[in-house]
């Protein structure tokens, strides 16, 4: 538990299923990506591979914020003696 109330570790495990859910959804879109390119939908393979552009940067940003919760919000203090 973090100063404000909210349990850090449960936390943090709900964003890494977020992230999971969206690494699935970003696999399901580069294969309708590739569906689209195999198709000659240049316009649809386009979109298709633009949201899943979004989506890496999505979960990099979902990494990210895990990445700050692990980091210990205390600051070091150094005492020493005269």
């Amino acid at each position: 538990m973090c100063e404000k109330g909210l349990n850090s570790d449960q936390f943090q495990f709900m964003i890494k299923q977020a992230d999971d859910s969206l690494a699935m959804s970003q696999q399901w879109l580069e294969q309708l990506h590739h569906l689209a390119d195999h198709a000659v939908l240049h316009d649809a393979s386009v979109a298709l591979a633009q949201a899943t552009v979004l989506l890496g940067e999505t979960r990099a940003k979902l990494e990210h914020a895990v990445d700050v919760l692990d980091v210990d919000p205390t600051p070091s203090v150094t005492v020493k003696r005269l």
